[in-house]
């Protein structure tokens, strides 16, 4: 089952993130996204053609956000939208943040 089918698990904690390898195959069925030098976080950014492009598609995302219980750091202005997600309570990325990685690439513009 691809990432986009599946649906966050609620993370308590108390588990390592994943390593670099562990997070690669997952960082390959994410097109666009990038990690970080120190494999804590993923992001990509999303250009749109104005401020209420923009607007839009990170209203979306929250609502998506919401639904998962997982929930990104977004940045957005005038033509693009800036989406961070790691894990909070594990200071690191898990699954969770390719699964919402994956339906958020289900939103963008073209997708």
């Amino acid at each position: 089952m691809g990432l986009d089918q599946q649906s966050c698990v609620p993370c308590r904690g108390g588990i390592p993130p994943l390593s670099r390898f562990e997070a690669t195959p997952l960082l390959q069925e994410t097109p666009g996204w990038t990690m970080s030098a120190d494999d804590v976080w993923i992001e990509r950014t999303f250009k749109f053609p104005d401020f209420k492009a923009s607007m839009a598609f990170v209203t979306k995302v929250g609502d998506l956000a919401e639904d998962e219980g997982h929930h990104p750091d977004i940045t957005f202005g005038w033509g693009y939208a800036k989406v961070v997600l790691y894990t909070h309570k594990i200071h690191g990325l898990h699954q969770n943040d390719f699964i919402l990685a994956a339906k958020i690439n289900k939103l963008a513009p073209g997708a």
